[in-house]
């Protein structure tokens, strides 16, 4: 399972998996998680955001199916108001996934610090790090280290592992 949104972290993520994780005759999940304001109903504006995600999903899953056209891919648009890393864990469990892959953007030295205060505190870390620390299934986080410089991987076990591949 890959998340996917319209970052070029997420991109990268996907590219990612399909090089390194995909094989043929596998099933590849891609899944995009969209905030509903709570208490919002339904309404014509969520079925218009609901259809942009699709419009949005779509073009990767035909990139998936172009770089490895024996694989089965599915493409999931899971709206909810609760907190995205929960709804992207439970999704995954959901879904059966083996493996869960996130794409992962540089963060600034001021944000690391905010955030070591913050898990101090007992509160979060971010999506990322929720569903590493929270998946059943193998998460990894991905993150482009440069145009030719490989990737760095972070799991439960590794942070920023640089895999030059």
């Amino acid at each position: 399972m890959v998340v996917v949104d319209t970052t070029s972290q997420s991109k990268n993520a996907l590219q990612w998996a399909l090089t390194h994780c995909v094989q043929d005759e596998d099933n590849i999940t891609l899944l995009h998680v969209t905030k509903t304001p709570v208490g919002q109903a339904i309404d014509e504006t969520q079925r218009e955001r609901n259809s942009r995600a699709h419009e949005l999903v779509h073009p990767l899953k035909n990139f998936c199916q172009l770089k490895k056209p024996n694989v089965k891919t599915e493409v999931v648009v899971v709206e909810t108001a609760e907190e995205k890393g929960k709804t992207i864990v439970e999704e995954s469990k959901k879904q059966g996934a083996g493996v869960l892959v996130l794409g992962q953007r540089k963060r600034t030295s001021k944000w690391r610090v905010i955030w070591k205060w913050r898990a101090k505190g007992g509160m979060g870390g971010g999506v990322v790090e929720y569903c590493i620390h929270n998946s059943d299934c193998m998460a990894i986080a991905v993150r482009k280290k440069s145009n030719n410089g490989g990737y760095l991987i972070t799991t439960k076990r590794h942070k920023d592992f640089w895999l030059l591949a």
